[in-house]
Formats: structure tokens, C-alpha cells, sequence
């Protein structure tokens, strides 16, 4: 075994003890299968420059492309949920909203929410309002803009 298939050997080694120290799982799981692919090129024969090569694009195909998957599979709480949904959504208000006194209240479809005014300025009761945002269990809300379409 010449040179270079030892230190990508090495190299497979630190990756794979790198991937068993860390809490995060896959961390560096693709830059191990590089150097394999790296390691076998070397056995081959190839040029160091090849297995450089073979390196960076197998560690980074893999990254890219199985990443986003292995992320939904291992991060399930990270997906969105019903609640993300609402922003954007247009309600009423049926508490006048006023962030200094901390009161106002919206209704959303059939729930009613907590809401904060986005601008910080009063909103009164019976306004349409669209959702900004979620934080908590307030929505932060603005007058919506009616068209004028006749």
C-alpha cells in the first residue's frame, strides 16, 4: 500500500472517530466516504490530484444530496406545523389591541388568539388584520389592506 492510501486511510479514521464523538449524528459521515473512494483511487494507481478530486466531489455529492433527507429523518421536530401555517391569514379583531396596556385579541377562523400590534400602534376592535408572526402564544398582527375591487 503506497502513501497516499495510508493517509486517506488516516483520514477515514479521524472522520469516522470524529462522527462517533459527536452528539450531532452525520456530522462527518460524507467526508469519510470520500476518503475511501479517495483511498481505493490511491490502490489504483491514480494521481494525487484525481484523488483529491474524487475526494471533494463524492464528500460534497453526498452532503448535498442526502443531507436535506437524513436531516427530515433525524430533526422530525423541525418540520413545520398547523400553528406556522397561520401567518399570513387574515382574522378580526375583537379586543382592541394595544401593546402598552398589553391587551387585544383576535379571532382566526374559529380560535381566538392573543395578538400584539407588528407597528406597535393601537388597533381597534372590528379591524381586518393579516398574521406577521408567531411568538409564544401571541400573534403580532397589522391592518390588513382591503382592495378596491368593484
Amino acid at each position: 500500500m503506497n502513501i497516499a492510501a495510508w493517509v486517506w486511510l488516516g483520514l477515514i479514521a479521524l472522520f469516522l472517530a470524529i462522527e462517533g464523538a459527536c452528539p450531532i449524528h452525520l456530522v462527518s459521515i460524507w467526508f469519510a466516504a470520500g476518503s475511501l473512494v479517495a483511498m481505493v483511487a490511491a490502490l489504483l494507481g491514480a494521481q494525487l490530484w484525481l484523488q483529491v478530486v474524487l475526494f471533494l466531489g463524492v464528500s460534497c455529492a453526498l452532503l448535498a444530496c442526502l443531507w436535506p433527507f437524513i436531516n427530515k429523518v433525524l430533526n422530525p421536530h423541525l418540520t413545520k406545523t398547523n400553528v406556522d401555517a397561520i401567518v399570513g391569514t387574515m382574522g378580526r379583531v375583537t379586543v382592541t389591541i394595544d401593546n402598552i396596556s398589553a391587551t387585544g385579541q383576535v379571532k382566526l377562523g374559529a380560535m381566538e388568539w392573543t395578538a400584539r400590534s407588528s407597528s406597535g400602534n393601537p388597533i381597534e376592535e372590528g379591524t381586518l388584520i393579516q398574521v406577521d408572526r408567531i411568538e409564544g402564544v401571541k400573534v403580532f398582527v397589522t391592518p390588513a389592506e382591503i382592495s378596491a375591487e368593484v
